[in-house]
């Protein structure tokens, strides 16, 4: 990891100094430029061709997912034009909104396309993930003990926000906030939030059990399982346990063992099913309750959403989210939800747009995880973001999850051009 290439250079220090741009505002503006940054980068090289020098040459060829990836988010891109025009913006909103896209689902391609082109090694990003959790345990003691000693919850908001953003919320620098159905203290880490943040610590828990070092496995899944545990995030907690289980028993699926004992679960429902529905129901409940006005808030938007869609603007939305009214305690409709947000802004056009791409990903992550254990990474992160889809808005959130991205390129490239990797891995 000592010679790394340019590109690995560039993931890899971004990645790193985490905490400090967190510190100064800056982490909302570097993941566009990393993005664009490195998307030109691939010109460059596209352009000299042959003549580029070596660790900057990219793959020639790509896996037909990528341009589906492509494809979808420029539909993002069109849905959001014609949702402007259908309801009158005029110029200036459009292009304010044209460049949220260039910050927002344009990332997701983009990102990808660096994975998929660049030879990057996902070890470089495994490493920058456990650096990363490393100084988070070395800062947590001080964001534990920050509200127990009076330091304000907020430091102060960076003068970086005058370049543009979704919510100050972006360019705030925290010690902790407050949770004000509990008043208990959460922590955010470098999170806008405190679930995002929990969803970052399942990611930090992911990239580091694959770790070849214990020491830096052991620093990235404590941090991760530390910001998932102070975040108090509901959703993170069931993301942690599926995503790192459920690839696991998928090379079970190639061993008769693994059909049988699916067998024997399966008939034992009969027996128990009824039981054990009724605990996941009880469960559900609980988890709901434990932060009711949440779970309410979240529920009402998404009914909103989805009436305003079906009766409003079926086929290309609302072009935008809106204030909500006092019942949703004003949170804008078409946010905490991607699908559902989708619906309301970008209608039907934009929900397939993300659909297809997503699901066509996860039946090659889930296939070749049976197979090849270069699959477990790439199918956990992307189980991951689907969770993830479901309380949150991924596009606002890929400047901080832009590894997970990059590391699904990567092994779309290692599908296509690494022969090696596509022998079959053999059963323990």
């Amino acid at each position: 990891m000592v010679n790394r290439s340019l590109p690995e250079n560039i993931c890899f220090w971004t990645y790193v100094l985490t905490w400090p741009l967190y510190l100064v505002g800056a982490l909302y503006l570097v993941g566009p430029v990393l993005a664009w940054l490195m998307l030109g980068l691939i010109g460059f090289s596209a352009y000299l061709g042959p003549a580029v020098r070596q660790d900057l040459r990219i793959a020639s060829k790509l896996h037909p997912l990528v341009w589906c990836w492509v494809a979808g988010m420029f539909v993002m891109l069109f849905a959001l034009w014609v949702g402007h025009v259908n309801w009158g913006f005029g110029l200036g909103p459009t292009i304010k909104s044209s460049i949220g896209w260039a910050k927002g689902w344009a990332l997701i391609a983009i990102f990808i396309v660096i994975g998929a082109l660049f030879h990057i090694n996902r070890d470089v990003l495994i490493r920058g993930q456990n650096i990363v959790g490393l100084v988070t345990l070395l800062l947590l003691p001080l964001l534990l003990v920050a509200p127990m000693i009076g330091l304000p919850s907020r430091l102060f908001v960076s003068p970086l926000q005058a370049t543009g953003g979704p919510g100050p919320e972006y360019f705030s620098i925290y010690f902790y906030t407050i949770d004000p159905e509990s008043g208990a203290a959460r922590w955010q880490f470098f999170a806008p939030w405190s679930p995002f943040a929990g969803m970052i610590g399942v990611t930090m828990v992911l990239f580091a059990v694959e770790d070849k070092k214990k020491f830096w496995l052991v620093c990235g899944v404590l941090a991760g399982l530390a910001m998932i545990y102070f975040s108090r995030s509901r959703m993170s907690l069931v993301a942690v346990a599926a995503c790192l289980i459920l690839p696991r028993l998928l090379p079970m699926a190639r061993d008769w063992r693994g059909w049988l004992a699916g067998a024997a679960v399966v008939s034992s429902m009969a027996v128990f099913g009824a039981t054990l529905l009724s605990q996941i129901t009880a469960a559900i409940e609980g988890f709901k309750s434990a932060r009711a006005s949440s779970s309410r808030v979240r529920e009402t938007l998404q009914d909103i959403g989805y009436h305003r869609w079906q009766t409003e603007a079926f086929w290309f939305g609302h072009g935008t989210i809106e204030r909500g009214p006092h019942l949703v305690e004003y949170m804008p409709i078409g946010s905490h939800h991607t699908w559902y947000g989708l619906l309301f802004v970008k209608g039907i056009v934009g929900f397939v747009a993300l659909l297809i791409p997503m699901v066509w990903h996860l039946a090659v992550v889930v296939f070749d995880t049976v197979f090849h254990a270069r699959g477990r990474l790439p199918c956990a992160l992307l189980l991951n973001l689907v969770i993830l889809s479901f309380g949150e808005n991924i596009e606002v959130e890929v400047y901080l999850l832009w590894p997970a991205f990059v590391v699904l390129g990567i092994h779309l490239r290692e599908i296509i051009t690494d022969p090696s990797t596509n022998k079959k891995d053999p059963l323990p």
